[in-house]
């Protein structure tokens, strides 16, 4: 085979809340996909999300270990984003200044989706090898009114799991024979975080913050809290609690000690009283989210895209479907497209097919231009 028709090997990387994903493609073929689950007390050992950097390599390696995948054959390292200043949609480089950026957190936001990114970096500096992310969790689409907040100068931003949301919307699309572009979506990531959007035409302009504190509590987040509630609560406990709380150790985990939705759906089968008045509790919080979105598109919403790793479970999305079904036609996906997405969109540049961007350092919105707000 001559170098030209090679094909070309890809190394995927998705840490989430609660698990670290990988893959290895060969062109558009996966040849292995592992999920690797993290529960809370094994996360939670870690005080900052970049602690785990070094764990979560670990588990690359042991996976591709595993599965007899020698690196040095890798040409190149696709990795999930997020934690730097807001970016435009689509396939950016990893280079220094994204990594170190993304190392800081400049865009306000600790997730462990950022690690997708700071490994990639460090494999595409061993091996001389190029690395790319898309549409990271601080992708920025919104509209203006998405932005403002009650308090001048504290503005909501788009941190959200764009990745996911993205490749779903475009595959029902597809699937449809219409075009991502010409279509209204609600689409909800439903799993260790759950975050709703708006889809006006193939930009996300509205939606919530999920690792900020903002929509229903999941797994692992507290999600939105009256304002004097937990100020009540933060003359007992330290703000560092509850920036904890929320994207590492709230919902299931302050309710159960644990964000295992296995173990809390069994509990719920079983008819403990507690278990299942949380979880359709949760149920009800992301409908509600949903109604907020159908308003944001006018009520023209031509459907309602269910996904990630909590749709597995039946009742979950029958209990959104009955709530919101009167609004669009409500299909369901269940886990992520996430690690065909990002093989397929390093595959492209790799062969000449798109062109790359190239990580500014400056956040996308940088405010309303005249306006003193």
């Amino acid at each position: 085979m001559s170098e030209k028709m090679k094909p070309y090997r890809i190394l995927v990387i998705n840490p989430g809340s609660t698990s670290t994903k990988v893959s290895v493609f060969e062109d558009e073929t996966e040849l292995f996909e592992k999920s690797i689950f993290h529960d809370a007390p094994e996360l939670l050992r870690f005080p900052r999300v970049n602690d785990q950097l070094q764990f979560r390599y670990g588990v690359v390696r042991d996976v591709l270990r595993e599965e007899g995948i020698d690196i040095r054959e890798i040409d190149a390292f696709a990795g999930r984003g997020g934690s730097a200043h807001s970016q435009p949609g689509g396939v950016t480089v990893i280079d220094q200044r994204l990594y170190d950026d993304t190392e800081k957190s400049v865009g306000g936001v600790d997730h462990p989706a950022k690690l997708g990114v700071m490994m990639a970096w460090h494999l595409s500096k061993e091996f001389g090898k190029p690395a790319y992310t898309l549409n990271p969790t601080n992708v920025d689409e919104f509209c203006d009114y998405a932005r403002l907040t009650g308090i001048k100068g504290v503005y909501r931003v788009s941190h959200s799991h764009v990745l996911n949301q993205k490749a779903v919307a475009e595959y029902h699309a597809r699937k449809s024979g219409l075009r991502y572009e010409d279509r209204n979506y609600i689409v909800a990531h439903i799993d260790g975080g759950v975050t709703v959007s708006a889809h006006d035409h193939g930009r996300m302009i509205d939606g919530n913050m999920g690792a900020d504190g903002e929509g229903t509590f999941t797994p692992t987040r507290i999600g939105s809290i009256p304002v004097l509630s937990l100020l009540d609560y933060l003359e007992t406990h330290s703000a560092a609690d509850v920036r904890l709380m929320c994207s590492r150790a709230g919902g299931f985990i302050s309710f159960f000690g644990t964000a295992n939705s296995d173990t809390i759906h069994d509990m719920v089968e079983r008819g403990d009283r507690k278990a299942v008045l949380i979880w359709n509790t949760m149920a009800y919080q992301v409908s509600k989210m949903i109604g907020e979105m159908a308003a944001v598109l006018s009520g023209k919403v031509d459907a309602i895209l269910l996904t990630g790793g909590l749709m597995r479970f039946s009742d979950m999305s029958e209990s959104i479907r009955n709530r919101c079904g009167w609004i669009a036609p409500v299909e369901v996906y269940p886990g992520e497209m996430e690690q065909q997405a990002l093989a397929l969109a390093a595959l492209k540049v790799l062969r000449g097919e798109t062109a790359a961007r190239t990580y500014t350092g400056k956040p996308v919105w940088q405010g309303f231009e005249g306006i003193d707000v």
